[in-house]
């Protein structure tokens, strides 16, 4: 079955250029393409993607409010930011809106295509050329994501939720700090994926986080990634 693309960009070329060259892969699917955040809405209502490849300055409704509107609803579609801002404000707003990738435009066809596989199949990625700025601003990150973050002058121990966690939970918890899909977890602890996906709602529930991308975060803060 064909991964279903949404791409999301008030550039018409942009929008045909990806469309073109993610048509050409066997397991990807576009599916329609919007100019703003509001069509972008109106289409996923419409067209049931999988996967949105949202910019984020557009007129009307920008990518990071469509995003947030997007992620309130449920987990699916899965959102990739997809834009030329390297700048941690953008990379921050764009995270706690929910989304689950955050990717440059110039990157490889054959990596943007990879990209829409893994948050297809649950996982989570930035883009390697801005993941070590964003090292100094997790905390920054974690408060717009609403994820607790330690006291500066907090004593070094154990945070109690970590504590709640089984090891099978740190362990998995570690995977998706580095992005890794709910397949892969499945493949590497030889456990099914069901069986995977119930550890990950736990694991949301213990830490009191929505997303993978607010565990990942959560995770790097606490020295698991």
């Amino acid at each position: 079955m064909k991964i279903r693309v949404l791409i999301v960009d008030d550039q018409v070329l942009i929008r045909t250029g990806i469309a073109t060259l993610l048509g050409r892969k066997a397991d990807i699917e576009v599916v329609g393409q919007a100019g703003n955040g509001e069509e972008a809405l109106a289409q996923v209502a419409a067209l049931d993607p999988d996967v949105v490849l949202m910019d984020l300055m557009m007129p009307i409704l920008d990518g990071v409010e469509a995003t947030r509107r997007l992620t309130a609803q449920g987990p699916r579609p899965a959102v990739i930011i997809l834009t030329t801002f390297r700048d941690d404000e953008h990379v921050l707003h764009g995270l706690a809106a929910g989304a689950r990738g955050y990717l440059l435009k110039d990157m490889d066809h054959k990596a943007l295509a990879e990209a829409v596989r893994t948050v297809a199949a649950g996982g989570a990625l930035i883009n390697p050329e801005i993941t070590a700025q964003l090292l100094p601003h997790l905390g920054r990150i974690a408060h717009a994501s609403h994820v607790p973050a330690p006291a500066a002058n907090a004593p070094v121990r154990q945070p109690e939720r970590l504590a709640l966690l089984t090891e099978r939970e740190r362990s998995i918890l570690a995977m998706l700090a580095h992005g890794h899909s709910n397949h892969e977890i499945s493949e590497q602890l030889l456990i099914s994926i069901g069986t995977v996906k119930n550890h990950i709602s736990n694991i949301f529930s213990k830490l009191d986080v929505r997303d993978r991308t607010q565990a990942a975060l959560w995770a790097l803060q606490h020295g698991l990634g």
